[in-house]
């Protein structure tokens, strides 16, 4: 990377991604943050299932075709594993394995699980080794509005899955749908910041265009860039502001229910979307711009 900062190894963090990256047009975004961000030590990408069939095959599909714009060929990608059956269920799952033994290494550099989709490999993974639940931060994209909930994507795609999670004692950062839906970007904005910039920029503007000409409920002129902010917490976790609060259980709809006696997660109210979003697009123009 062609930066002329850089940043102490004490303060350097392990990450994976888990991404539905072929679901809508915003996951590649995050993405490509992620992997042009020096904190980070980008250890996996996980491709997450958003309940279609083939889903996880053509996530996986959309991040190697990334990394290939991006001409990066030393990251591993991992298939994930289909919805949950139950709240307990442990398939056989590469993701989840991946998962289990980064959790498991004796490494100094704390690890980070950014969730863009279901939690159904998180799941998994501390279903099958429920030793990692202390080792490693889970920031989720996900939930509905606080304090009733309702239908939401990520959720909704996966009950079983965020259920399995928030009861666990895996330290939670929740960003709800009130948050997320704030990372409003115009398209002009887009066109002129991150087009230009190389054959990766190309490809993040045109299927972004591409999605919104099919997609019913944007505006028709922008996209909120809902996954950003699981890149932005886990780089600076202040720029965000959250507070804290028992782990709810998701129930039929994609209510929250409350359970008093579960422990403690983040859940955040408000993000910096500027500073999030002026990152991405100066990482991007000093790595691709032409």
């Amino acid at each position: 990377m062609p930066y002329r900062f850089t940043v102490q190894e004490k303060k350097r963090r392990r990450v994976i991604i888990d991404t539905d990256a072929a679901c809508e047009a915003d996951d590649p975004y995050a993405i490509a943050h992620g992997l042009m961000t020096p904190r980070f030590i980008v250890k996996g990408i996980l491709a997450e299932q958003f309940n279609q069939p083939g889903s996880v095959q053509k996530s996986y599909d959309a991040i190697k075709h990334l990394l290939d714009l991006m001409d990066i060929h030393d990251v591993p990608v991992l298939m994930g594993t289909d919805p949950l059956t139950s709240e307990t269920d442990a398939p056989p799952c590469e993701a989840a394995d991946f998962i289990i033994r980064e959790a498991l290494k004796d490494d100094p550099h704390p690890l980070y699980v950014l969730c863009q989709g279901a939690l159904s490999n998180v799941a998994a993974a501390i279903n099958k080794c429920p030793e990692i639940q202390d080792r490693f931060i889970c920031i989720w994209i996900g939930g509905g509005f606080y304090p009733r909930g309702g239908w939401e994507f990520n959720s909704v795609n996966d009950y079983h899955a965020a259920n399995a999670v928030f009861s666990s004692r895996v330290e939670v950062w929740q960003v709800p749908m009130s948050v997320y839906t704030k990372m409003q970007l115009g398209y002009a904005e887009l066109e002129y910041k991150v087009r230009p910039c190389g054959k990766v920029g190309e490809y993040l503007f045109e299927q972004m265009i591409e999605h919104g000409m099919h997609a019913d409920w944007v505006e028709g002129e922008s996209w909120a860039i809902g996954d950003q902010p699981a890149i932005g917490l886990a780089l600076n976790p202040g720029c965000g502001r959250y507070r804290m609060q028992s782990a709810p259980r998701f129930g039929e709809g994609g209510v929250y229910v409350d359970c008093p006696e579960n422990r403690q997660i983040r859940v955040y109210e408000g993000i910096d979307q500027r500073y999030i979003l002026e990152d991405f697009f100066c990482k991007l123009a000093l790595n691709y711009r032409q």
